[in-house]
């Protein structure tokens, strides 16, 4: 995947939940019920950034809608936190941190050593992982820490993705719903009726399939209803809204994407470490995150 289709999926995301928009996925590709995971994600970073000095900069990479930012500052409101994040466009940061948009790790606007710590949560890994480590080794102050989440391809996160994957494909690409109305539609306005139709049973079938709450349902759900509200606006924008539906579903397949590639990524962690040492920076710390069931869904590692 490219960084411009990664930047153009994850943008989407980010302008979603900027707008109020949280449904679906929390916290990029985290199921929202999961609130043992975040719970165990707030302890690492109030754990790290309580021994972090007086007065300490951070820099949190890929930042989304700066979660790290406000469990930092909630333990300690000293610290002077800021976030980066290649999306063009992101939520309002936490009360007290500050965020910029469409910076990328690989090149960041900093000067040499103006950083005391340099943290990320799910987002190292879906960089040039030796380029960020030369960018983080230039930022950094002599002495200063480095803590990772970062994803593990054998954990629930993934699995929940791939499942969510394979949801979003049977109504986009198995049932080409979209694209059957959107073709139907060009007929006139005698066609909204028979596409809704078309799109309810879709829905139907898919809520059989893969349950109510799923987007083999949401997909097709939402288009039948598109089609019959639409009708006084005109066909048009019936086609354009349907289209908008698309491309939102499919942005999703792509952060998917992007999420499995980053689960390889982290995988490969000797690699990860010979970049941090070869920056002159060591391993100190690797601890295995669970959830509620002991089942471990990511790794905190820390460099120093």
């Amino acid at each position: 995947m490219s960084n411009t289709q990664s930047q153009d999926a994850w943008g989407d995301f980010w302008a979603l939940n900027a707008r109020g928009n949280t449904s679906g996925e929390g916290g990029g590709c985290l199921p929202q019920r999961w609130a043992a995971i975040e719970q165990a994600q707030s302890g690492v970073w109030h754990d790290f950034a309580e021994h972090l000095p007086e007065g300490a900069k951070v820099l949190d990479l890929a930042t989304g809608d700066g979660r790290v930012l406000g469990w930092m500052i909630a333990k300690r409101p000293d610290l002077i936190l800021t976030g980066v994040d290649l999306s063009p466009t992101l939520p309002k940061p936490p009360l007290g941190t500050e965020t910029l948009s469409g910076i990328p790790m690989e090149k960041l606007p900093f000067e040499e050593g103006t950083f005391d710590a340099v943290v990320s949560q799910f987002g190292f890994e879906y960089g040039d992982t030796g380029q960020v480590t030369a960018e983080i080794a230039r930022i950094l102050k002599p002495g200063g820490k480095v803590g990772l989440i970062m994803h593990r391809g054998d954990g629930p996160i993934l699995a929940h993705n791939r499942a969510r994957r394979d949801e979003l494909l049977w109504p986009l690409k198995e049932k080409a719903v979209a694209r059957k109305v959107k073709t139907a539609l060009k007929k006139g306005p005698s066609a909204i009726d028979k596409a809704a139709e078309f799109a309810g049973k879709i829905a139907q079938k898919g809520a059989e399939k893969f349950g109510q709450q799923s987007p083999a349902w949401e997909i097709p759900e939402a288009i039948r209803r598109t089609c019959l509200m639409g009708r006084s606006s005109g066909v048009g924008s019936i086609i354009e809204t349907v289209g908008t539906i698309e491309g939102h579903a499919k942005n999703e397949l792509g952060r998917i994407k992007s999420l499995t590639g980053a689960c390889a990524t982290a995988d490969d962690r000797q690699t990860i470490v010979d970049h941090f040492a070869s920056r002159g920076l060591a391993l100190m710390e690797t601890r295995h995150l669970t959830e509620k069931s002991g089942r471990e869904f990511a790794d905190f590692v820390r460099f120093e």
